[in-house]
């Protein structure tokens, strides 16, 4: 699932909603409405709504690039020490190794507990061939360990597995 990361839509309709209720809430004391202090609560629900939304956008959600790393869609996570992430065919091994590094410094959060025993938290890159139809082989071309506890990049380990990426298809030259 892709989560859009750009909030400004979502903080505007917000805002604009948040100034209907305010607006709503200054014709109730006006008019001497019964409900207008219930009003009042809406607005302010609606202020902290629209205000976390703007923080949420601020920075939460902003994701490290890596030069020379290619789109990845994370396909499994167990939410705690292992994911899957799914690269195209056509990748080289400085791709990868770059992509690995990315999904590494993206996916890691603080949050992240032990399953099992194991204190290590480990992205594996993936790929799916077909050799004939009806047929879909995954291939894993690599993998990125580092403690759980630790964002420090000395701590991590990228692997690849060069069999496996012998198995991809050649890039075409041009």
């Amino acid at each position: 699932m892709n989560f859009p990361t750009d909030f400004s839509p979502y903080v505007k309709y917000s805002a604009i909603a948040t100034l209907v209720f305010l607006g709503l809430t200054l014709l109730a004391f006006v008019l001497k409405w019964g409900i207008r202090f219930r009003l009042v609560g809406v607005t302010s629900f609606m202020a902290v709504i629209t205000l976390s939304i703007f923080g949420l956008g601020l920075g939460l959600l902003t994701k490290n690039e890596i030069p020379g790393a290619v789109r990845y869609t994370r396909v499994y996570d167990n939410g705690g020490t292992q994911v899957v992430i799914t690269v195209p065919t056509e990748i080289t091994e400085t791709e990868l190794d770059a992509t690995l590094r990315q999904a590494a410094s993206n996916l890691f959060s603080y949050g992240r507990v032990g399953i099992g025993g194991t204190n290590e938290f480990m992205i594996r890159a993936r790929t799916l061939l077909h050799p004939k139809e009806g047929v879909t082989i995954p291939v894993y071309l690599g993998q990125a360990t580092r403690p759980l506890g630790e964002r420090d990049d000395n701590a991590l380990k990228i692997e690849i597995f060069p069999k496996a990426l012998a198995q991809l298809p050649k890039k075409a030259s041009v």
